[in-house]
């Protein structure tokens, strides 16, 4: 069978990070489909490193006033080493991409308290009903979370194909020791990232912006 590749670049190019959401929550049989389908990505000799740990309504709110109290507190200890930095290519790309946020939610250069508050709602899990944390098996290390990136990008994308909108945030992930004692993840799994997701505030001003992307001859070496 031949599928359509305009059918998928145009699922791809719809497919965006949500950060306002409704409040209305996802029927439990449209997450279990949408789980189902991303689990089928490839992963290194099939292990299938990732797992979920899922929270809806009180749950959900119980994990973000937890997650706010946490980033209030200024505690950071992330199971993975975050990057040391961003520099170059790398480094313009990110500024873009938090500049054009900054734009559409009318936060001013220079207006830390505004900022501040916009970076909070990362922790508030931008008022999404449903947060999945995703871990990996901390023997498997990079290639349990390369694996697991592939689940991620799949993830977004059904959810997408579903009517639905999601955004991976590794902030989330930066409260690793909160998230192993409050949902009870084992110790033996190393916490990579949350995927908040539910249905899309499209008015919110927070939507109102797309992040561009590099140009093949950007990143693509040819040879031969």
């Amino acid at each position: 069978m031949r599928y359509s590749l305009d059918d998928l670049d145009n699922l791809m190019s719809e497919r965006h990070s949500c950060r306002a959401f409704q409040s209305k929550p996802v029927p439990r049989a449209e997450i279990e489909r949408l789980i189902a389908t991303a689990q089928k990505v490839p992963s290194w000799c099939n292990a299938q490193p990732w797992k979920l740990t899922v929270t809806s309504g009180s749950e959900t709110d119980r994990l973000r006033t937890a997650l706010m109290d946490r980033a209030l507190a200024g505690k950071h200890d992330p199971d993975m080493d975050f990057p040391t930095g961003y520099s170059g290519e790398y480094k313009a790309r990110r500024s873009e991409c938090g500049w054009a946020l900054y734009d559409a939610v009318g936060v001013t250069k220079g207006d830390r308290e505004a900022s501040a508050r916009q970076m909070l709602e990362n922790f508030n899990l931008f008022g999404a009903p449903h947060c999945a944390i995703l871990s990996s098996p901390r023997e498997l290390g990079s290639y349990g979370a390369m694996d697991s990136g592939g689940f991620v990008a799949a993830f977004t994308l059904v959810a997408t194909a579903l009517g639905l909108a999601t955004i991976p945030q590794a902030a989330v992930a930066s409260h690793a020791p909160l998230l192993h004692e409050m949902l009870q993840i084992p110790e033996d799994r190393m916490i990579l990232c949350a995927i908040s997701f539910g249905y899309s505030d499209v008015d919110h001003p927070a939507n109102g912006f797309r992040t561009t992307r590099a140009g093949l001859d950007e990143f693509v070496d040819w040879r031969g």
